[in-house]
């Protein structure tokens, strides 16, 4: 029941913002002005990639801890809330910056411009490392002539220059080639526009997506689809059966070992940030993601922690 409630007041909260766009702000009484008060509720916000995982933990967290003073018995006995909500990493970080969230989500290096706007008390935390792999339906018949493609070939499938599959080999049927990508807002556009793209752009064609797991389902959905999962939402497809096939980019496959190397080109950090000092009990639910059981939930969601267990 107590879990239940968590939920919902969790879907209230994300349901009542408009993109992160209010933040829930620690009570103050007479005696405790409002900048010493201690921070009850915490919300996230961005990267859908991250969204899981921290969704995971929080919902894990406040599951284990009803009160903060069960967390640490110098802290308050006020309700834990932690919030978790979607939008992609440009809306987390914008969220960030304007302080209606107090972390943003990102699947993606953060840009300088962006660390400056943070300011001085900037800090990150990596949860874990991701790639974008080059997948295709298991059922499509590429699959039985190449496992491996060019930077180039891919970049002129995905602009749109190739779009159709017996341009790419003259024995497969000339069925037209869908591709898939995530919205412009998530961090994944831009990773992959950077590693792949160049000066080039993703054809208009292209079915925008707006999460990874809807990316990876899109694709799997489609024999002559295309598109770019994530290293994590392509494993919980297959562990799913929504069988994808990742083609290798350059002969280099996107394996763990591969991209803990950075031999794979096209990958990404899944991190979040903020610009504000860390309040305790933000501390208490950044140790608690770095522990064991946030080790466990990263790997669980198909992605490589970039964190000791």
């Amino acid at each position: 029941m107590k879990k239940l409630l968590v939920v919902l007041l969790a879907l209230m909260m994300v349901l009542s913002l408009a993109a992160c766009g209010q933040k829930a702000e620690p009570a103050a009484t007479e005696s405790e002005p409002a900048e010493e008060a201690f921070q009850s509720s915490i919300l996230f916000c961005g990267s859908t990639s991250l969204y899981p995982i921290m969704s995971s933990l929080a919902s894990s967290f406040t599951s284990k801890y009803e009160k903060w003073s069960d967390v640490d018995a110098s802290f308050p006995d006020a309700n834990v809330s932690i919030y978790v909500a979607p939008g992609g990493s440009g809306v987390g970080v914008s969220a960030a910056v304007d302080g209606t969230a107090d972390f943003g989500m990102l699947a993606r290096a953060i840009k300088d411009s962006e660390k400056e706007a943070l300011g001085e008390n900037y800090s990150e935390y990596i949860v874990a490392r991701d790639a974008l792999t080059v997948s295709v339906n298991a059922s499509n018949p590429i699959c039985g002539l190449m496992d491996d493609m060019s930077a180039d070939l891919i970049r002129q499938i995905f602009a749109g220059e190739i779009s159709t599959w017996d341009q790419v080999d003259a024995s497969l049927p000339a069925e037209a080639i869908n591709v898939y990508i995530r919205d412009l807002s998530g961090g994944a556009y831009e990773v992959f526009q950077k590693a792949i793209m160049g000066d080039s752009q993703v054809t208009d064609a292209a079915t925008q997506s707006a999460s990874m797991t809807e990316l990876a389902t899109n694709i799997a959905g489609d024999p002559w689809g295309i598109g770019y999962a994530g290293f994590g939402a392509y494993n919980k497809a297959n562990a799913n059966g929504q069988v994808l096939s990742a083609m290798k980019v350059d002969g280099v496959e996107a394996n763990e070992a591969n991209i803990i190397s950075g031999e794979y080109k096209v990958q990404r950090p899944v991190m979040f940030v903020t610009g504000d000092p860390i309040s305790p009990s933000e501390q208490a639910f950044i140790d608690y993601i770095f522990s064991e059981t946030g080790y466990d939930v990263v790997v669980a969601n198909g992605y490589i922690p970039a964190f000791n267990k």
